[in-house]
């Protein structure tokens, strides 16, 4: 599929839900990210902007992209109005062509799935290489399909964090993994639906 197909699916999907006023970060994140230091992030496919908003909430410097022009420019308009315009640069890319520039403290990459044709091992790959020495890459994937979900394939396999983590191939002089785990948890969907669902998260930090 061309990035033309890409971009105008996204765009569609986006277009198609109401813009949130105050959409909420991703449990894993609050998680994870809670206690470190403020510097500069990443957010990989920022979609509605609950982890983006969140971030600069907590004093991050924030750089979000999305694939969707409908995404970053909800996105940009909601920073503004939360006051937080200073603080997010809402960008778009495709992360299939483009990767955005800078040097970070922390790239997040939450449930970055597509059906569309991505080379996640390579973004990933080029995340790494974009940490500054201490910084840290949390990704965060699908372990199960949640009832809501656009995917139902009944042979859909999620690879696991230590594969995704072989896919990338830090090197152990350069890059710890610091946490390769599958925790659940109960996730709210449209209309307050609940379900348990798991978590694939892999977080690595860059040592040198």
């Amino acid at each position: 599929m061309s990035t033309t197909d890409a971009v105008a699916f996204w765009d569609s999907v986006y277009a198609a839900r109401p813009a949130a006023g105050d959409p909420r970060p991703n449990a894993r994140l609050t998680e994870m990210v809670t206690g470190l230091l403020p510097g500069d992030v990443l957010d990989l496919g920022c979609g509605e902007g609950g982890d983006a908003l969140w971030l600069a909430g907590q004093g991050w410097q924030v750089t979000a992209t999305d694939i969707s022009a409908v995404a970053v420019e909800r996105l940009a308009a909601l920073a503004r109005s939360h006051g937080l315009g200073d603080r997010v640069s809402a960008v778009r890319h495709d992360l299939h062509t483009s990767f955005p520039p800078g040097r970070f403290d922390l790239i997040c990459a939450h449930y970055l799935h597509t059906p569309l044709d991505l080379d996640r091992a390579t973004v990933l790959r080029s995340a790494a290489h974009a940490l500054r020495p201490g910084g840290r890459l949390l990704v965060v994937d699908h372990g199960s399909t949640s009832p809501w979900s656009w995917n139902q394939d009944p042979d859909l396999r999620y690879p696991s964090p230590r594969e995704v983590a072989a896919g990338i191939a830090p090197a152990p002089e350069t890059w710890t993994v610091e946490r390769a785990d599958t925790p659940r948890r109960i996730a709210t969907g449209p209309g307050g639906r609940t379900a348990e669902v798991i978590d694939h998260v892999l977080l690595i930090r860059r040592t040198a």
